[in-house]
């Protein structure tokens, strides 16, 4: 009996289809553990999955290795075509068997990767897929150190394609098999061509059309060729006159569109893309088109409170336009790449970005980001021309992130930061390399664009020590092309007035995160030497291997519902669109020391304050940041503040009520914050 319904009505669909079919492949799955040595109690499941979101994983964390099945009947009328499997994402190391035959094996797990399936098809009768997934640590598999969780499984959607004997490859690092190239762009001419992948089985040439049609239909290019197929690319030279440049402010789009076939199409591939010019220096910043673009990022990791890593277009959506309430302009996906949708969706709304590869360190000493060995750095390489294939048409992907964070210790891993340096550049000389950077020395010279990663004052020394290492900055580094990045951790549980009491390690209150952000934005508020300035992060992630489970950096919490203090401070710098009034600390609506300061953020100007019935004069401390002086206050009050038509209030508390009940024995301090 035929199991799965799906192809059954893909056979009556495509039984006389002569080109490119593509269908969803998420139904009808069964997954077990790989522990269980038996399918009798798979669970049905629909992908994207991710054991660690599965109900059954019972709350635990787990690095092991599951199993996935799926039935498809293919119909005889197939035969003469070619079958292919897409996987958008497995997490991390997926091998994959048709009809028990192995197929092959792909590592990591931030990007697509597609396997040819037809010689072990069985044509008009039933056929069994098998995925072994798993997201156990390797040490030939990057990231090889981080803290963010890999959730584990198929976490992303699958496709079957099927194509003629002759068609554009899918093979091609897992792209779409046809990559545009832009050489010179300005608002007269644009130049560049389009790289096409070929692939046959019977044939050793074909007929290929390239046609390039602008936002309203219009076909601004068209050439048609007789093209060779001998394992390399085709590339289709392309000229076009007054084109419409892609830019934040105005994402304009063009279809390129690549076919085979003279009398009739027998494969057709439609990739969109951006036209626009890249430059950065260290006096003129970040330009695209020659227009100065002061960069305001946030860095982005992969998962939530209710999905974990299985996130979907609305999940996508959501967080995108909470990074536009924000303000900022410019997102950076932490450790690899996010979802294709992602990027379109950055695309369409003029929003930069920044792909990391994996080549990453997280701060945990026992961990290892190099290890000097051929099947790591290949590993590091495949995934980096993954990411370039994937993600080159996106006119919004502005940089190659090549590593982050990476210790001065253990093996030189300059040379292997130079290989990849070089892959990227020579895939795509149309956009800068980038690394994030927390160490001196020569690994800072390797990419093109450098972003420091420069938190004093958080766990040693003064916020005011920024300033003195700016001064550096400016006296002997002011030639290299500089963005900055900072965060810190801080939860809306944790309160300020348990510090005397509470002897945690893992205590983290907001209101540290707080200050840390207020000072770094004033020291930075009028500093022209950065190309940019990148918040760590934009959300709280989870991380196994953290207190609570949870990396708190996010301006965000993990749930998307609490916006930290610091949250309401960007969006008042950054979101001149729509006003922000905020009083800091409503959090903490309990104090014991009865003289009280507050902090306001507003991008309307100076506020008015009253306390209780008290107006309480307001000085500006930085931009976008107001603080009174200290006010006696005892009980219960008011506390107002408006400018304009907008107001914020709280209601506070004052006198004897902070009493510890975890740790009953110890002294009971005041407040040792006078401020809010």
């Amino acid at each position: 009996m035929k199991r799965y319904i799906l192809l059954f009505l893909l056979a009556g669909i495509v039984a006389t289809a002569q080109a490119r079919e593509v269908f969803p492949l998420n139904e009808g799955w069964r997954f077990f553990f790989k522990s269980e040595r038996t399918s009798d109690n798979a669970r049905h499941i629909t992908l994207p999955h991710s054991w660690n979101t599965d109900p059954t994983a019972q709350g635990q964390w787990l690095e092991t290795t599951g199993n996935y099945l799926n039935g498809i009947f293919v119909p005889m009328d197939w035969a003469a075509k070619r079958i292919f499997l897409k996987f958008h994402g497995v997490q991390s190391v997926a091998d994959l068997f048709v009809n028990g035959s192995y197929i092959g094996t792909h590592r990591g797990g931030a990007t697509a990767f597609t396997f040819e399936i037809t010689d072990k098809i069985r044509f008009g009768t039933d056929n069994t897929l098998m995925v072994v997934v798993s997201n156990s640590c390797r040490d030939d598999v990057l990231p090889t150190s981080t803290d963010m969780n890999l959730y584990g499984g198929i976490y992303r959607e699958v496709e079957l394609i099927m194509t003629d004997r002759t068609a554009i490859s899918p093979l091609y690092f897992g792209s779409d098999g046809v990559l545009v190239h832009t050489r010179s762009v300005d608002g007269e001419r644009a130049e560049g061509e389009v790289e096409v992948h070929l692939c046959s089985e019977d044939q050793s040439s074909c007929s290929l059309r390239v046609d390039i049609e602008n936002a309203a239909g219009k076909v601004v290019f068209s050439r048609s060729l007789k093209a060779r197929i001998e394992g390399k690319a085709v590339s289709v030279p392309f000229t076009i006159e007054n084109p419409e440049l892609w830019s934040p402010s105005h994402p304009a789009m063009y279809s390129v569109t690549a076919s085979i076939g003279e009398d009739s199409i027998t494969d057709r591939v439609t990739v969109r893309t951006g036209l626009r010019s890249i430059a950065v220096s260290p006096s003129g910043g970040l330009m695209i088109n020659g227009v100065r673009i002061p960069v305001h990022g946030v860095t982005l990791y992969h998962d939530n409170a209710l999905s974990g890593g299985t996130l979907s277009a609305r999940d996508y959506d959501a967080d995108l336009a909470q990074i536009r309430t924000l303000g900022a302009n410019a997102v950076r996906s932490a450790v690899m790449p996010h979802e294709q949708y992602f990027y379109d969706r950055c695309d369409e709304e003029g929003i930069l970005s920044w792909i990391d590869i994996p080549m990453h360190h997280s701060e945990f000493l026992g961990d290892m980001a190099y290890y000097a060995m051929p099947e790591f750095e290949q590993n590091g390489i495949t995934q980096l021309q993954e990411i370039v294939a994937q993600h080159i048409n996106h006119p919004s992907v502005i940089m190659w992130g090549i590593f982050s964070c990476l210790p001065a210790r253990g093996d030189d891993v300059t040379p292997y930061l130079r290989k990849l340096n070089e892959t990227a550049r020579t895939m795509d000389p149309s956009r800068p390399t980038v690394a994030c950077s927390n160490q001196d020395g020569a690994i800072n010279f390797i990419t093109d664009l450098i972003v420091w990663l420069q938190n004093v004052g958080w766990n040693r020394g003064s916020t005011d020590d920024l300033t003195v290492w700016q001064k550096q900055m400016w006296k002997n580094w002011s030639h290299l092309r500089s963005a900055i990045c900072y965060g810190g951790a801080g939860f809306t549980g944790h309160k300020t007035y348990t510090v005397q009491t509470d002897p945690r390690t893992n205590w983290m209150p907001e209101e540290k995160q707080t200050r840390f952000h207020e000072e770094y934005a004033k020291n930075l508020q009028n500093d022209s030497l950065f190309w940019g300035v990148w918040v760590d992060n934009m959300f709280d992630y989870g991380s196994a291997r953290r207190p609570y489970g949870i990396n708190g950096e996010g301006l965000v919490s993990l749930d998307r519902r609490e916006y930290k203090d610091a949250y309401y401070l960007y969006k008042a710098m950054w979101n001149r669109e729509e006003p922000t009034l905020h009083i800091v600390g409503k959090r903490r609506p309990l104090r014991a020391n009865e003289k009280q300061s507050f902090r306001v953020y507003s991008s309307v100007g100076m506020p008015q304050l009253i306390v209780g019935a008290d107006t309480v004069a307001m000085t500006e401390y930085a931009a976008c940041q107001y603080r009174s002086d200290s006010v006696a206050v005892k009980g219960m009050v008011g506390v107002k503040v408006s400018a304009g038509e907008i107001t914020d209030s709280m209601t506070l508390r004052v006198g004897n009520v902070l009493k510890s009940k975890r740790y009953p024995g110890l002294p009971q301090k005041a407040d040792p914050q006078t401020t809010n």
